[in-house]
């Protein structure tokens, strides 16, 4: 996650993690780069929030060590270590105020009633809850809490924010509104932050880096863009939106272009990022919204390559989108395409052509 140059802010070197006979996190090593938006991504049980608890101390690896600015902070209480934590039930005291919680922390750090009472006004505002100091937890929305929480966090001038799925419990339109809001913070402040969840659209729309694993491993580290587009095998592609696969043999190599034979005709494929050789087994990785489709009495007698025949079984509106399921021999197609409302919608049944691209991302069977 460090680029070349950076010294990053935090070092996780071999992490493990066992709760008796299962290891949650196993081997894990990664560099957090300064200003970082971090996600850990995957499913549940895979790990996240365990190499999130490590991090922050609530938990105490059976191996490995974590670095802090080159500090090794792996034995380090919680409350010793210069990081903060955002749970995700909040974990607000109900019977203080909006104002007495975020203003805990510093009062435990011996400031004065004056310094206290001026940075919680000036955390109230950074939140954009101005005036609400004297309310207490149970007077506050869902996402009013989650801006009290992530105040009594930056209290604390952490160097690392930590997020455990903070917006789980909100409902999906303040859930858009939190992702802005924290998005802005972090621009805002220059904060290094690891969030986690195990919703894809939320990692996203937030991250810089992904972080995504699977049984206690990380299976890829990259940009939102590297992760969606170059999937590095099936389960960072199946958990990562919707995908579709396509096997096939390479049969022919020249002027950067291969020729791979699949069950539906041999398709022209862009040269891969890896050593090939014909014979080798190939899968290709496309995305829903990569492929064109449209009635096949539209377009007889086109000549395109890279087509393949198919019925369409379901048509799914979406409302932005109208997403088919298409029957094209022993596969089953997904298509996704955009404002339906412009060409209409095909018809369950209707005999289709869909029309791949040339550059289309492949990993090796």
């Amino acid at each position: 996650m460090t680029q070349k140059g950076n010294t990053p802010i935090l070092e996780m070197r071999h992490i493990v993690k066992r709760f008796g006979a299962m290891t949650a996190v196993d081997d894990v090593s990664l560099d957090l780069e300064r200003g970082k938006l971090v996600t850990f991504l995957g499913p549940s049980g895979c790990g996240k929030t365990t190499l999130l608890r490590v991090v922050s101390g609530f938990t105490v690896p059976d191996g490995g060590k974590v670095l802090l600015d080159g500090e090794d902070i792996t034995r380090v209480q919680p409350n010793g270590r210069d990081t903060a934590m955002v749970f995700q039930n909040y974990a607000l005291f109900p019977h203080m105020t909006v104002a007495a919680n975020i203003g805990f922390g510093l009062k435990i750090m011996k400031k004065t009633k004056k310094e206290i009472a001026c940075e919680v006004e000036r955390l109230l505002a950074l939140v954009q809850m101005e005036g609400l100091g004297g309310r207490h937890p149970h007077e506050l929305s869902g996402g009013q809490q989650q801006r009290v929480a992530l105040a009594r966090a930056l209290s604390l001038c952490p160097k690392i924010l930590l997020l455990d799925e903070p917006l789980s419990n909100l409902d999906a339109n303040l859930r858009l509104l939190m992702r802005a809001e924290i998005r802005k913070l972090h621009r805002r402040l220059n904060l290094s932050i690891i969030f986690v969840t195990h919703d894809q659209e939320e990692a996203m729309s937030l991250s810089d880096e992904l972080v995504v694993m699977d049984r206690g491993k990380v299976k890829q580290v990259g940009s939102p863009t590297e992760v969606y587009e170059t999937p590095v095998d099936d389960f960072v592609a199946r958990f990562i939106g919707h995908i579709n696969f396509i096997p096939g043999e390479l049969v022919e190599k020249s002027n950067g272009h291969l020729t791979l034979r699949t069950r539906h005709g041999d398709w022209s494929v862009s040269q891969v990022p890896f050593p090939v050789a014909c014979g080798d087994k190939l899968k290709a990785v496309v995305r829903p919204e990569s492929i064109g489709i449209a009635a096949a009495s539209e377009c007889a007698g086109t000549g395109e390559a890279n087509v393949i025949p198919g019925r369409v079984e379901a048509a799914m509106y979406i409302g932005s989108i109208i997403r088919y399921t298409v029957i094209c021999g022993e596969d089953t197609m997904y298509v996704d395409e955009a404002d339906p409302q412009y060409r209409g919608i095909l018809k369950e049944g209707t005999e289709v052509k869909l029309f791949m691209k040339k550059r289309i991302h492949m990993l090796k069977i």
